[in-house]
């Protein structure tokens, strides 16, 4: 038997009439459960077959094949199956949504974005609704797609969806939940920003855009903005025109109060989830194909706190905005979780 300790040698009785049905150890068994967990959580933690194989081997002494353990981790994708149909909550007072692009072998090796939803509940947790494979043409029919899923799962309603520019997304949300606010992430606006300046001049152009998104209403970072154009618009013009067709999807947090703004305003929320995929799938080089991709994925999400530390923190952070919302968007939230 492989067993987490090692391998074990168990002597088995006879049992001439096949009436007798063992419990610990179940007819034709060859490894223990606990193996299993093992072989499932190093793999969470970003090592390959070939890795967790030679690592049974010289921890344990437990000669597990790569075929045994690819065998293993396919049970992952059962699990995932049931976890990205499970029932939704009713409400939630904002969806964050990201991509962690990865490397897919599909005659070619090429990046393909695996993207991620994480909404804060009303109590002020996070849960990571599903994991989508996209094929880098998403547009709103893709969108639509997934926005009509989370809604056939439970979710009448969502105040805002936090995103980093998706294209389509707007218009899939305006479909889906009529009074949900789409806010484009700040950050993400910034560092566009910045491919098409030279390096020179980032911290220039970065102090110059600074008034336009602390700016205290709609009107007065149209009147920072119309600066900065008039300073660089002759330098960079490009950079104008990002910010004149993100200007309507950039402004809705500047309508909310400081507490609402400090946590809309960019992804930054969904950011610790994305760095622990990207350290799973760095391993991994890239993958023979999409359900390779997500059986890696999909482990690395569900091992993300397993102190339950991490909760205790965003609970916290996320009471004196989540106060807010209660009040801006009138009572939205009372409806509560199913």
């Amino acid at each position: 038997m492989v067993t987490e300790i090692g391998p074990v040698e168990i002597s088995v009785p006879r049992d001439r009439a096949a009436t007798f049905e063992p419990k610990l150890v179940a007819k034709r068994q060859r490894r223990l459960s606990g193996v299993e967990d093992m072989v499932i959580s190093l793999s969470a933690k970003g090592l390959t077959i070939g890795e967790i194989s030679g690592h049974l081997a010289e921890v344990y002494g437990a000669e597990v094949s790569r075929s045994t353990i690819s065998t293993i981790t396919d049970k992952v994708l059962e699990g995932m199956a049931e976890w990205q149909n499970r029932p939704l909550d009713s409400v939630y007072p904002v969806v964050f949504l990201g991509a962690v692009h990865v490397k897919l072998r599909d005659g070619k090796v090429a990046n393909r974005p695996i993207y991620v939803a994480l909404a804060v509940t009303v109590e002020g947790t996070r849960d990571i609704l599903g994991l989508w494979a996209g094929d880098g043409g998403e547009g709103a029919k893709f969108w639509l797609h997934v926005l009509t899923e989370l809604r056939n799962r439970g979710v009448a309603d969502v105040c805002m969806v936090v995103c980093d520019g998706l294209k389509g997304l707007p218009d899939a949300v305006e479909a889906t939940w009529l009074l949900a606010v789409v806010q484009t992430c700040v950050i993400h606006l910034l560092r566009a920003s910045f491919r098409y300046a030279g390096r020179q001049h980032w911290q220039h152009v970065a102090a110059a855009l600074r008034p336009v998104y602390t700016a205290p209403t709609e009107a007065a970072a149209r009147e920072r903005f119309d600066e900065f154009a008039q300073a660089w618009g002759s330098r960079y013009p490009a950079i104008v025109r990002l910010w004149d067709q993100a200007w309507a999807e950039f402004v809705p947090f500047l309508a909310f109060d400081a507490e609402i703004r400090k946590v809309v305003c960019s992804t930054n929320a969904i950011e610790s989830v994305n760095a622990r995929i990207r350290r799973a799938v760095r391993a991994r080089g890239h993958f023979p194909y999409e359900a390779a991709a997500l059986k890696c994925v999909y482990p690395a999400v569900m091992a993300l706190d397993p102190t339950g530390q991490a909760r205790k923190r965003w609970v916290t952070r996320w009471k004196p905005a989540l106060n807010a919302f209660e009040i801006t968007f009138e009572g939205r939230l009372s409806a509560g979780p199913k």
